[in-house]
């Protein structure tokens, strides 16, 4: 199939999960996961009318956003050294995976030269799994806290990665636990909206089970893109 007709069928789940438990379809945004895929299934994508994008590495996100120009979005899903903040801070609309302060310092300073402001979630690692990324979850009332000092820094909620398992169903209670989660910090009120918090959550294999659990940004590549280029 082609990568028009993926995106629709995507979008047709999305639309079937939501209603199914009693959730606006809209409320609720994919990020078309494009890493290691090339600019032209980005372009073919958008000619789709599909323009979010999430990317792994910076240097790849830079190639094609020069290729692309504004017409997109991209959100950043990867991991971001300190020392990449500057390029984050330059072309990603969002960055997903926050989860230390010297992070989100070094994004606020590069920021406050720019002049703008960046949307942010906290990377959480619920599952406490060593092979994920992400802060602990006791300690993500700290990390919001601190981050509230920085002006140019806008923290609209929490992504997760849950541990890699064979059954669909066992990311559940990994998805559940991040809402329950972000339900608490969102009394604190510790988001930039406490409102309308954002929950990334879910990819391929779950983003039903994550939309049945709260998920207001699923994560998709595969089922989109097809299965990725290997590594040079």
């Amino acid at each position: 199939m082609s990568i028009s007709n993926n995106l629709s069928e995507i979008k047709k789940k999305i639309h079937k999960a939501a209603e199914n438990c009693g959730r606006d379809p809209q409320t609720i945004k994919l990020v078309a996961v494009s890493k290691r895929h090339s600019t032209a299934s980005i372009k073919e994508a958008m000619t789709a009318g599909h323009f979010l994008f999430g990317e792994n590495y910076i240097q790849e996100a830079i190639k094609k956003r020069e290729e692309i120009g504004d017409r997109a979005q991209f959100h950043f899903i990867g991991h971001v050294q300190s020392n990449k903040a500057k390029q984050a801070a330059e072309i990603f609309s969002m960055v997903e995976t926050v989860d230390r302060y010297k992070l989100a310092r070094a994004l606020n300073n590069h920021l406050n030269k720019l002049n703008k402001t960046l949307d942010i979630l906290v990377q959480v690692n619920i599952g406490n799994d060593p092979r994920k990324s992400g802060i602990v979850p006791e300690k993500t009332t700290e990390l919001l806290e601190n981050i509230a000092t920085l002006p140019n820094i806008n923290p609209l909620g929490l992504m997760t990665i849950p541990p890699l398992s064979k059954k669909r169903e066992d990311a559940r209670l990994h998805f559940k636990n991040l809402r329950y989660l972000a339900e608490d910090l969102a009394s604190r009120k510790l988001f930039s909206d406490n409102n309308s918090v954002e929950l990334s959550m879910g990819m391929t294999q779950d983003f039903t089970i994550a939309i049945e659990e709260g998920a207001t940004i699923v994560r998709v590549g595969t089922a989109i893109f097809g299965e990725r280029p290997p590594l040079p």
